[in-house]
Parts: C-alpha cells; sequence; structure tokens
C-alpha cells in the first residue's frame, strides 16, 4: 500500500553520476495505479503451478543427467560437464525462488494460505526463512529509495565512505580491489544479508548478529512477526536436517556438488538481480522530506538478460519497476503493466539494456556513495567517474 507521506515541491535540477539532469518525478502513485490494466492484477493457481511444476522437472531432470557425469571416461569432461550442471541447476534454482518470492508478494495465487505453504516449501529449501524475509522484503518495497527506512542495498553516505577510504588508505579506488569486493558481495552477500543484516539499516546499539533475519526479536521485525520468524526457523532446520541426511547417505562430495555449489549460484544471482535493480548510476535516493512512494518506485531499473531472464528468472529482471508499483500483480502479467506505466512515467522510466555484467561492473566503480542537497541524493564515487564528489570540490577550492 503506498505512503501517504507529503513531500516538499522542488524544481531544483540535480546531476546524476552521468552528469546528466535529474528532477524527481511529479506524477503520483494514483496515476500509476489508474493506468494499469485489472486484468493484471488476474492470479492463476494452475498457471502458477504450471511453473512451479515446470521447474521442478528441469531441475529434477539435470540431476538425472547429473548422476551419469560420473560414467563420462575422462577427469576434464568430468570437470566440464560438473560446471555445466552446477550453472544450470543454479539457473533452475534461482527460477525456484522467482516464484516463492511470488508467494511472499501475494502474487503467487488469490490464497494466502496457498501462497504461504508454497512460499515456505520452496524457500525453505533453498535455505531462505520464508516469512522472515517476506516481511523485512514488504518494508523495502513500501520505502524504496528512502534513506533512513529503506531495508537492502542502503547506500553509504559520505561520511561512511571517507571513513572506509581512510581505513582502507585509498586501495578501494584500484580496479583489483572492486573485483575483490564484488566477489565478496556475489558469493557471500546474500548469506550475510540473512545473518547479519548487510547492507540493511543500521540500528544504533544493536548488534549485527541481533539483527539477523533468524532472530524473532530482531529490529527489523514487530512483535506480531514473532511466530512467522519462528515458523521460518523452523523451515531451515527441515532443509538443515535433510541436508544431514544427504551427507550422511551419499557423503559430502556429492552434496556440494550436487546441491551446494548450486546453492552458491543462486546466491549470485540473487545478489545480482537485486543488487542491479537498485543500484545504477542514474538512480536516486531521497531523504525523508523528499520522498514518497511513487519516487521510491521509480528509483528502480529494468534491465534486460535475455532468454534467461524471461523464460527461467521468470521476467523479474524485466519488469521490476512495475513489480515495486504493484507487487501483488503476478510476473505473467507483468509486461502489459510496465507498458502502461510507461506512459505515465515518461522519462523517469529507466530501463538499460547494457550487458548486466557489464553494468555491475560500471555500478560497482561509479555508485560508492551519495550525496547531495534538499533531500535528494544521487551516487557519487573516488574514482572519477561523474560529477567531482563535494569532499573534492572543497578541497580543490581550499588549495
Amino acid at each position: 500500500m503506498a505512503s501517504t507521506t507529503t513531500t516538499t515541491t522542488t524544481t531544483q535540477v540535480y546531476k546524476d553520476t552521468y552528469g546528466q539532469d535529474f528532477t524527481p518525478p511529479d506524477f503520483t502513485i494514483k496515476d500509476i495505479l489508474d493506468a494499469i490494466p485489472k486484468r493484471c492484477y488476474e492470479r492463476s493457481y494452475l498457471r502458477s503451478y504450471s511453473y512451479v511444476a515446470r521447474d521442478l522437472a528441469c531441475i529434477a531432470a539435470v540431476f538425472y543427467l547429473g548422476t551419469k557425469i560420473q560414467l563420462l571416461p575422462s577427469v576434464g569432461l568430468r570437470f566440464v560437464a560438473w560446471t555445466l550442471y552446477t550453472i544450470v541447476q543454479g539457473l533452475f534454482g534461482t527460477g525456484i525462488w522467482v516464484l516463492a518470492h511470488e508467494c511472499g508478494h501475494g502474487a503467487f495465487s488469490p490464497s494466502r494460505l496457498v501462497n504461504d505453504i508454497t512460499g515456505w516449501i520452496l524457500h525453505s529449501a533453498l535455505f531462505v526463512p520464508y516469512h522472515s524475509w517476506r516481511i523485512t522484503h514488504s518494508k523495502h518495497h513500501k520505502a524504496t529509495g528512502h534513506l533512513q527506512r529503506d531495508m537492502v542495498f542502503v547506500p553509504k553516505d559520505q561520511e561512511r565512505y571517507l571513513q572506509s577510504r581512510e581505513i582502507l588508505e585509498l586501495a578501494e579506488e584500484a580496479p583489483i580491489i572492486s573485483l575483490y569486493w564484488l566477489v565478496v558481495q556475489q558469493l557471500f552477500g546474500w548469506p550475510t544479508y540473512l545473518a547479519i543484516n548487510v547492507t540493511g539499516q543500521k540500528y544504533n546499539g544493536a548488534s549485527k548478529w541481533y539483527m539477523s533475519h533468524f532472530n524473532p526479536v530482531a529490529p527489523m521485525f514487530d512483535p506480531k512477526d514473532f511466530w512467522d520468524v519462528i515458523v521460518s526457523d523452523v523451515g531451515m532446520l527441515c532443509a538443515g536436517y535433510l541436508s544431514y541426511l544427504a551427507i550422511h547417505n551419499f557423503g559430502w562430495a556429492n552434496y556440494i556438488l550436487f546441491y551446494f555449489i548450486p546453492y552458491l549460484w543462486v546466491n549470485h544471482w540473487l545478489v545480482f538481480i537485486t543488487y542491479l535493480q537498485h543500484t545504477d548510476p542514474c538512480l536516486p535516493h531521497y531523504d525523508a522530506a523528499e520522498w514518497n512512494f511513487a519516487r521510491g518506485a521509480a528509483a528502480t531499473i529494468d534491465r534486460d538478460f535475455g532468454f534467461v531472464g524471461r523464460h527461467i528468472f521468470h521476467e523479474i529482471i524485466e519488469t521490476h519497476v512495475a513489480h515495486h508499483y504493484v507487487s501483488r500483480i503476478p510476473f505473467y502479467h507483468g509486461e502489459e503493466a510496465t507498458e502502461a506505466i510507461k506512459r505515465v512515467m515518461g522519462k523517469h522510466y529507466r530501463r538499460d539494456t547494457t550487458n548486466m555484467f557489464v553494468a555491475l561492473w560500471r555500478a560497482v566503480r561509479m555508485c560508492q556513495f551519495v550525496e547531495g542537497t534538499e533531500g535528494v541524493k544521487m551516487y557519487r564515487n573516488g574514482n572519477g567517474y561523474g560529477p567531482k564528489p563535494e569532499h573534492l570540490v572543497l578541497k580543490e577550492k581550499a588549495n
């Protein structure tokens, strides 16, 4: 549901990280909702479960092929086959994750019970605490782009950035350091977000371990969420027990090859997708005085990941802007909803067809912190890309 927060009317022109002019959008959430056809809200049990069945069938087929890899005649061929297996299985595992994400938004079916049971099973199988993440993700949707209330990929401000520069002695400007942090982010960003709320809001005085998605009294949750978090933790225990049985019966090597490495690929794709949906040199962030729901949802970007994005990842990449405006619209109506809102958003609708791996590197190098006045803040960096950060301008003036 859209926030009723009022905002200050502003005509000030800002510069994004490309150096292009930016003015905050002035359309309303009502303008957006009025443009979306009612049929986009229709959710089908049969259609949604058909995608679950399709993805599970693909996972089963790839798993069956994986059992035959040991029959290949050489180590080299087996290495190549296992590499392909883990990548492909990770892609289909991500598709299952996206369908569970649909459940959390109520976009999977008209029944909350069906959504929650299905989402709990699918997410638990991927070691995701279904309700815990559903709750914080919902808060992210309600406050996207809000520097004080958003729940994930909250960017550093200039002060925190300068502190990190001092600690790292300017090392972060080197591409090799950017590459190091990129690898860490892609492999461990998702589990550390769940475990200690990395990239989420900071809560003064709270231990990072206290801010865990597995802690029912963590500050991200309300008292009413207590038992939902417990149910999520039960799902994690079930997944852990099934993993124990798999290791006990089939050995560590098989568990790592058949499940754990594909699981790491799923983690990679999740961070890859979500980071690029909310991080780009053209995207703004807002303080409370300038934020509203319509502006926050517009601070996202659609991208194109070809066949994988449209047919395996269920268009979560290609129709993310519309998803932020109305998250209960099922993904299979996302394109129609996107075309409808584009007519309202105009220049504020963003779509980037750059190769996503190129876009990832560009974002890491160009989007290091945010700064700005009047409640609107844009990305800046210490690498010399785009407009100079304020601290460098002041330093030049002082000299």
